[in-house]
């Protein structure tokens, strides 16, 4: 899952760098390893992520204020989560759905679920996208490391981008910091890794995977946004502080969430719920 990792070199402290960096080596290499294993361990890992990313969620847009609606939603995507881990990969997205709706039209009149609505669809991606599209298979391994290589050379890439060529602001009233400059240089290196890990992986380098590497690399920066423009809107620095040096879960897979789902959605339009990461890679 993704780190953050130019975010990770961006802080201006020695001491701070260090426990970032370390918790980031720890995290990603265990996140590698259970990737790498698949089957239930990277099932539960997937759920447990889902719930984290739900409370962070909770935490920062005040969710809970909306009462019976919020443990409502809670316990359904622990009733979706459970179902996915049991191999129902379609009962926990009809789950889900579900609830959604329920949400939507009981709340249609005094929209104070919105938020709930908005964190069980985000955590639920958080967990059942990358689960699902991961599979037990080899064409989801590499579908897997295809979003994430992607995600972190975009992250890392624009970040020493930014830093090196400066200009005009990304959307500066959300993230201030991210430049124009550093948006183009995370997607060119995106589409970069893309290109060579196709290779590797599969011999070959169509131009499916060149288009399909720089949409992850715009969702992924898009998702990180997104992120940031929660964040501001409820005036919160870290989604938690869950991770040393590092803040919350969401802090570090933002970007992760939006391409993973988004890479997800793909591969079920192409090729449906049965094996989607076939319609990425056929090894």
């Amino acid at each position: 899952m993704g780190l953050g990792i130019g975010r990770i070199v961006a802080t201006q402290s020695w001491s701070d760098l260090k426990s970032r960096l370390i918790s980031a080596v720890i995290l990603g290499l265990f996140v590698l390893a259970i990737a790498l294993l698949g089957g239930w361990p990277f099932r539960v890992l997937c759920c447990v992520a889902s719930v984290i990313v739900f409370d962070e969620w909770a935490r920062m847009t005040r969710a809970k204020r909306a009462g019976p609606i919020y443990i409502f939603a809670r316990r359904a995507l622990l009733a979706a989560l459970l179902a996915f881990l049991l191999g129902f990969e379609l009962v926990s997205l009809v789950i889900v759905l579900a609830a959604l709706v329920f949400i939507v039209v009981i709340d249609r009149n005094e929209r104070k679920a919105d938020w709930v609505a908005g964190g069980l669809v985000y955590s639920a991606a958080a967990g059942l996208a990358p689960g699902i599209l991961r599979g037990d298979d080899i064409e989801g391994l590499a579908a897997l490391g295809l979003v994430i290589g992607v995600v972190w050379a975009t992250d890392i890439f624009a970040y020493f981008f930014g830093r090196t060529f400066g200009g005009p602001k990304l959307m500066p009233l959300v993230s201030p910091k991210k430049t124009m400059s550093g948006a183009l240089g995370g997607l060119a290196a995106g589409v970069a890794f893309g290109w060579l890990y196709s290779y590797l992986v599969a011999g070959d380098v169509t131009f499916w995977i060149l288009v399909l590497s720089a949409l992850l690399s715009v969702v992924g920066q898009a998702g990180d946004l997104f992120e940031s423009w929660v964040k501001r809107r409820f005036g919160v620095k870290d989604s938690g502080r869950l991770i040393p040096g590092h803040g919350g879960l969401m802090d570090r897979i933002d970007a992760l969430i939006v391409a993973t789902a988004s890479l997800w959605l793909v591969a079920l339009l192409s090729r449906g719920l049965d094996e989607p990461a076939l319609a990425i890679f056929s090894l």
